[in-house]
């Protein structure tokens, strides 16, 4: 969980104990960079993925601690799959849907109607995706930690006492997830690129990549806004397919999953009230923060 001036991490060791880290947030990504729209949008962006492989190798090390595990687990290493990771995202998500419609499937369509082809068929790639790795057990096991995160939030945001009866009774999804923000980066990159013409392939490429920081900045702002304002029917009408979609990045935690979270959420209130002027919305950074929880 992140708030506006701590960040807190809660891992359940394998002998039931729940062991929280806390630190400040990295000064680069919390000054008046923060609050300038669209800078901010990336600024997060960049900083929920660094946070991510930080939380990641310290639960790795409190699990080789307590299990004993000869094999060492550097940073190195998890920065090396994360690298990976976004090139084969790249590849799947950008490259691959491109070449299938530009050279395989509609080669002879217009630019308009082939870009808008790109872009569907790219929805339909992460829609599968998430399909699919939904069905695997750790995931399904990830994914209830990140209910257990929703609705800890929830109820806070409702204010409950923080106790897992109280967390229980509340949804997994929440407006400002980044399911949400994905779907929107889908949908706009759509509108973007329909009308980017017919250029060689290794230049449309490119145009994608270089798009991508201006189309997650635009969502970005477009998440924020629509998060303060639920109030109103027809942000919660574009809301909706977001909300329907964390259906497949959320389950239903357990007891033991919510108290990790209650945990995580517990120490940053309990530092953030030293800053009681700065206090804001309090924010998991399983898949974004300040904005997107």
């Amino acid at each position: 969980m992140r708030g506006r001036e701590s960040l807190a991490i809660a891992v359940r060791r394998p002998n039931g104990e729940i062991v929280v880290k806390d630190e400040k947030p990295s000064s680069w990504a919390n000054g008046r960079i923060r609050e300038i729209p669209l800078l901010r949008g990336i600024v997060v962006l960049i900083e929920t993925l660094i946070i991510g492989i930080k939380a990641l190798y310290y639960s790795a090390s409190v699990a080789i601690e307590e299990e004993e595990i000869d094999e060492e687990v550097t940073s190195r290493m998890l920065f090396g799959s994360v690298a990976v990771g976004l090139i084969i995202a790249v590849a799947l998500f950008v490259g691959l849907p491109y070449v299938l419609v530009h050279y395989v499937i509609i080669p002879n369509s217009t630019p308009l109607i082939g870009n808008v082809a790109d872009g569907v068929i790219r929805l339909c790639f992460f829609l599968i995706y998430l399909k699919a790795i939904s069905l695997m057990p750790d995931i399904r096991r990830v994914f209830a930690y990140h209910g257990a995160e929703h609705a800890t939030i929830n109820a806070y945001e409702a204010g409950e006492n923080l106790e897992v009866e109280n967390v229980r009774k509340y949804t997994t999804a929440h407006s400002r997830c980044g399911t949400s923000f994905l779907l929107f980066v889908l949908v706009i990159a759509i509108i973007a690129h329909a009308f980017l013409g017919d250029p060689p392939f290794w230049l449309g490429f490119l145009i994608r990549l270089a798009m991508l920081p201006a189309i997650a900045a635009v969502s970005y702002e477009l998440i924020k806004y629509f998060a303060g304002h639920t109030d109103k029917k027809i942000v919660r009408m574009i809301l909706a397919p977001g909300m329907a979609l964390q259906s497949m990045t959320t389950r239903k935690p357990d007891d033991q999953q919510i108290e990790v979270g209650i945990a995580a959420l517990k120490r940053v209130l309990d530092t953030d009230i030293k800053f009681p002027e700065k206090t804001g919305p309090v924010t998991g950074v399983a898949d974004g923060s300040d904005g997107i929880s």
